[in-house]
């Protein structure tokens, strides 16, 4: 959208799908509970998210290229659908093989709606108003992130049965793509030849564009690590050895939240950006919020007690929170004509987060959970790196 006028009608189910695309998050604590209910290892038990995020290498692109044939729209829909059947699984039997096929729909699908509804986005949004509507949008993401493991312990509580958060989900997934699918949208269509395998990657031969897709690679990768592994880097800090079964339990319960702190900074960090990316360039908040997002590592190392790695997790989404926005929507302003191959190479860089918490589950085996820690340390150094050569580059 060329224009500074917005159609509500139209943004506000494009805003949708960004709440449903936030439903993907809910495999952090979907894999505690696995781990819980099925007696698994901390190393072993990371594969289940692996088999989330690794579609979004394998599809990203292939998703990007059909979408420029079927339209953005169509593709939206399409994720949507099938991220509600993953959702649904679960209900016909819960074995820790049908959670594997869960987690595959559910990851095939949000791969696509993620590829789709960025650039869709910018069909609706004004064109210099792209950046802040990106942190909004993943404003609007991150409170479903933050909500999700209150629900799952509510349908616990309530109903004895934490699935049941997959069928509110799944049910909005549906309704998400009715919607959709009455909302008439005019999607640009760029003045060149249909996207390829040959084009889309093409594009990691430039410098930037490859620099931005690692950047989401580790960037989407922390966000995971932490919603997986914070609970036992936590526990291994603050479990004396000596504590009875009960006693383990209610501290894995404690140390849950978490992950509702750090999805809450996040939600605030994007609330946040989406007012202060109206004032300060994109490439200079990055670097703000990359050393925002170290401190919060070096706090949780060093904190004395829960209370204070509560806050420093909270800090940690405070930084991590607006880097996936700011990146995506610096890479899109790079190549506008190019959404469609960007996009589809960003969202495959989302396969990050199948990658890191693997490396991170496996430090945290080999050397100890709090030392696990750093892997989120060394990802954050390179966006602090990133951030300068982005400064440069829009400089230069």
């Amino acid at each position: 959208m060329s224009n500074s006028k917005v159609q509500v009608s139209k943004l506000l189910p494009v805003m949708l799908s960004f709440v449903i695309m936030g439903f993907v998050d809910i495999i952090g604590t979907a894999t505690n509970h696995i781990q819980e209910d099925f007696q698994l290892n901390d190393f072993i038990v990371q594969f289940l998210p692996m088999m989330v995020l690794l579609w979004f290498f394998i599809l990203g692109v292939p998703a990007g290229i059909i979408q420029d044939k079927l339209g953005k729209r169509n593709m939206l829909n399409i994720g949507m659908i099938l991220q509600a059947v993953g959702l649904g699984l679960p209900f016909v039997h819960y074995s820790f093989g049908m959670m594997f096929a869960s987690f595959i729909l559910l990851g095939i699908g949000n791969t696509i709606i993620q590829v789709s509804a960025n650039p869709l986005l910018q069909d609706v949004s004004p064109s210099d108003k792209l950046a802040s509507y990106m942190s909004t949008s993943q404003f609007v993401k991150a409170i479903v992130s933050t909500l999700g493991p209150i629900i799952a312990t509510f349908m616990a509580t309530q109903f004895g049965d934490w699935k049941l958060v997959f069928a509110v989900y799944g049910i909005t997934s549906l309704l998400g793509a009715l919607w959709l699918s009455m909302t008439p949208i005019v999607e640009s269509k760029p003045d060149r030849k249909v996207a390829s395998f040959g084009s889309c990657l093409g594009l990691l031969k430039n410098g930037f564009v490859a620099f931005m897709a690692l950047s989401i690679f580790l960037i989407v990768g922390t966000e995971v690590a932490i919603n997986t592994n914070i609970v036992n880097v936590l526990v291994g800090k603050y479990a004396g050895g000596h504590e009875s079964v009960a006693e383990m339990a209610v501290l894995r319960k404690t140390a849950a939240w978490g992950i509702s702190l750090f999805f809450l900074g996040e939600t605030i960090s994007r609330f946040l950006g989406a007012i202060i990316l109206n004032w300060i360039k994109p490439r200079i908040f990055l670097i703000l919020i990359s050393v925002l997002s170290l401190c919060g590592v070096l706090g949780v190392f060093v904190s004395p007690s829960m209370t204070v790695a509560f806050a420093a997790i909270l800090v940690i989404g405070l930084g991590v929170g607006n880097m996936f926005p700011i990146i995506f929507s610096l890479a899109l302003d790079k190549m506008p004509e190019r959404s469609n191959e960007i996009s589809g190479l960003l969202i495959m860089a989302v396969s990050g987060g199948a990658f890191i918490p693997l490396v991170m589950g496996y430090v945290s085996s080999a050397f100890g959970p709090l030392t696990s820690i750093f892997v989120v340390g060394g990802c954050m150094l390179y966006i602090l790196w990133v951030s300068f050569f982005v400064r440069k580059s829009q400089a230069a």
